[in-house]
C-alpha cells in the first residue's frame, strides 16, 4: 500500500480545515417540497425552465441524501428540516400518535392551550410537542432582532421548520378559506395576512379545471373543481390542485415584503413548503402526468419566489436550501404492471389478526388501545389485569404481525428501548424514530413496494429508497455550486446553516456541517 507522507496529510487537513465559512446571510430562504422524490429532478429536467434549473446549474447539490428515520411521512421531516434532529430527539414521531394520558389521537403540532387565529373558532397549533431547537431558535437565542416566518398550506409544515421563538406560522384553513395562525404566535392577525384573506385569492380556484400546461384544444383536465363531472375526477380542495401552491408563493412574497425580511441585524429566516405536490402524489401516485404538471409549475413558481427574493433582499444576500419531507412510492397497480413487487395491504385484517393472537393467548378483552395499522397501542390495563408483562404481549403480537403475507421487520418497542435491534440501516432507522411515551408498542414495516391501507393512489412512510432518497440542494454567496455524491442526511441541513448563520447548532442536532462546498 502506498504510504502517504505525514506532513502532506498534515499540511492538506489543516488546510481543508481552514476554509472559512460563507458570509453571514441576511436571509436564509429554506424551501420543502411536499413529497418530492429525488428522482423528479432527473425526470423532469429538460422541463425546468426556472427555479429548479437555477439551483441544480447554481446550487451545491447532495445527489445522496437519505432520512435515517423509518418514519418518512411530513411531521417527522419538517421537523428534521431546520432542528437535525431525529425523532429519537425531537419527540416528533409522526404526523400523529396516540396519546396514553388523554386516551386519544394528538397530532404533532396540536395543542388544547391554544386557539385558532383568523379563521374559525376552535384549538390552534403549536410547537409544543417539539423537544427540541431550531435553527430560528437558535438565531433568536442570541438576542439580537431577526424575523422567523413558517408558511404552508399544512399547519405541522408551518410551525415544525421554525420552532417555538418564531415570529409566526401561517397556514391556510379549508373551512375559513383564511391564512390563520394561533394565539401561540399573536393575538390578532397582521394587516396585510387580514389583506390576503380580503382579497379572497382562493376563488380563481371556484368552478376551474385543472389543464395540463401542454394541453391542447379537447384535451381532458386532469381533474376539476365542479362535483359530479362525468368522466374528470374531482379535485376536492384546493390543497390538492397547483393553485395551492400559487396562494403559498404569494404569501411568502407578501410576507418578505410585509416583514421587512432581510433587513434586521440577525439573519432573518423564511421557511416555505410547498403542500400541494403530496396531496397530488397521493391521490395519483409518482407515475402518473399530473406530477410531471404540477413539478414544472413547482420550478416556476420557485423562480418567481427568487425574483422576488432578489429584489427584496438581493440573492447575494440570501442562503438558499431546498429538501423534501419524503418520497413516495409508485402505486401498487403501476408496480405490478412493471412485473415489480407490490400490492395493497389491509390495516384492519393486521389489527385484527394481533387482537386475535392476543385474546387467544391471554384471554378476552379488547388488547389494542389504539389501533392505527402498523402502529398499534396495546392496552396497558388489561395487561396488568392478567398480570403480563408489556414485553412478553409485544413479543406475542410481533409473531402474529410477521406471521401476516409481506410483513418485512417487526420490531417491539422493549426491543427498541434495549437497542436489541440490527444495526443494519433499517434497525438504525428504527431506533432513530423511536421515542418513549409517544411510539407504539410495535413497529411493523411492510415489504417494498406494499402499501397499507387506502384503494388507489399511493403513499409514504418506510425507510426505503423511494421515500426516503431526497434532493438536499444549497445555493448562495461563498458556496460551491456542482454536485456532490457522498452519502448524507436532510440532517445536515441545520448544523450546516448554524454554521452558516455563526450561532450554535440546534439541541438535538445529529447531522454535520457540509463543510466540503465552502469556497
Amino acid at each position: 500500500m502506498r504510504r502517504v507522507p505525514a506532513l502532506v496529510l498534515l499540511f492538506g487537513y489543516s488546510a481543508f480545515a481552514q476554509a472559512p465559512a460563507p458570509k453571514k446571510p441576511k436571509l436564509i430562504l429554506a424551501v420543502v417540497v411536499d413529497q418530492f422524490r429525488y428522482d423528479y429532478l432527473s425526470r423532469f429536467r429538460a422541463d425546468y425552465t426556472a427555479g429548479f434549473k437555477r439551483i441544480l446549474e447554481q446550487g451545491a447539490s447532495f445527489d445522496n441524501a437519505h432520512y435515517i428515520h423509518a418514519a418518512t411521512v411530513t411531521a417527522v421531516g419538517h421537523s428534521t428540516f431546520l432542528s437535525g434532529a431525529t425523532p429519537a430527539m425531537s419527540g416528533i414521531v409522526g404526523n400523529e400518535w396516540f396519546d396514553r394520558e388523554s386516551k386519544a389521537n394528538v397530532t404533532s403540532v396540536s395543542d388544547p392551550a391554544s386557539r385558532l387565529v383568523g379563521g374559525g373558532s376552535g384549538m390552534g397549533s403549536s410547537p409544543r410537542r417539539l423537544l427540541v431547537s431550531t435553527l430560528g431558535d437558535e438565531i433568536r437565542m442570541q438576542g439580537k432582532k431577526s424575523k422567523v416566518i413558517g408558511i404552508s398550506i399544512k399547519d405541522r409544515s408551518a410551525i415544525l421548520p421554525v420552532g417555538h421563538m418564531a415570529d409566526a406560522a401561517y397556514w391556510f384553513e379549508d373551512k375559513s378559506n383564511h391564512w390563520v395562525s394561533s394565539d401561540y404566535y399573536m393575538k390578532d392577525l397582521p394587516k396585510w395576512v387580514q389583506a390576503v384573506n380580503d382579497s379572497k385569492p382562493q376563488m380563481r380556484s371556484v368552478g376551474a379545471s385543472w389543464m395540463a400546461l401542454n394541453a391542447k384544444p379537447g384535451d381532458k383536465p386532469f381533474c376539476t373543481m365542479v362535483r359530479d363531472v362525468a368522466g374528470t375526477r374531482f379535485c376536492g380542495s384546493i390543497d390538492a390542485t397547483p393553485w395551492g401552491n400559487e396562494l403559498i408563493e404569494e404569501m411568502a412574497e407578501k410576507a418578505l415584503a410585509a416583514e421587512d425580511m432581510g433587513k434586521h441585524e440577525a439573519t432573518d429566516i423564511l421557511a416555505v413548503s410547498f403542500s400541494s405536490n403530496d396531496y397530488v402524489g397521493h391521490a395519483v401516485g409518482p407515475d402518473a402526468p399530473e406530477v410531471r404538471d404540477i413539478s414544472i409549475r413547482t420550478d416556476r413558481l420557485l423562480g418567481k419566489l427568487f425574483d422576488a427574493v432578489d429584489k427584496q433582499v438581493g440573492l447575494a444576500n440570501v442562503v438558499f436550501v431546498l429538501t423534501a419531507d419524503h418520497g413516495v412510492a409508485p402505486s401498487p397497480e403501476v408496480s405490478q404492471a412493471r412485473n415489480m413487487p407490490g400490492g395493497r395491504l389491509s390495516d384492519s385484517k393486521l389489527a385484527a389478526a394481533l387482537q386475535q393472537a392476543l385474546e387467544t393467548k391471554y384471554g378476552a378483552g379488547k388488547w389494542l388501545a389504539n389501533t392505527s395499522g402498523t402502529t398499534p397501542y396495546f392496552n396497558r390495563e388489561l395487561i396488568g389485569k392478567y398480570k403480563l408483562t408489556e414485553a412478553e404481549v409485544e413479543n406475542t403480537a410481533a409473531d402474529a404481525a410477521r406471521a401476516m403475507p409481506h410483513i418485512f421487520r417487526v420490531y417491539t418497542a422493549d426491543e427498541l428501548q434495549k437497542g436489541q435491534v440490527p444495526t443494519d440501516a433499517i434497525g438504525i432507522a428504527a431506533a432513530n424514530g423511536y421515542y418513549l411515551g409517544r411510539s407504539a408498542d410495535l413497529l411493523i414495516m411492510q415489504e417494498g413496494y406494499y402499501l397499507t391501507g387506502g384503494t388507489s393512489g399511493s403513499s409514504h412512510g418506510t425507510p426505503f429508497n423511494y421515500d426516503s432518497h431526497v434532493p438536499v440542494i444549497f445555493m448562495g454567496a461563498g458556496l460551491k455550486p456542482g454536485h456532490y455524491y457522498q452519502r448524507i442526511a436532510p440532517n445536515d441541513i441545520a448544523p450546516t446553516l448554524a454554521a452558516i448563520a455563526g450561532v450554535q447548532e440546534p439541541s438535538g442536532s445529529v447531522g454535520r456541517v457540509l463543510y466540503e462546498m465552502w469556497q
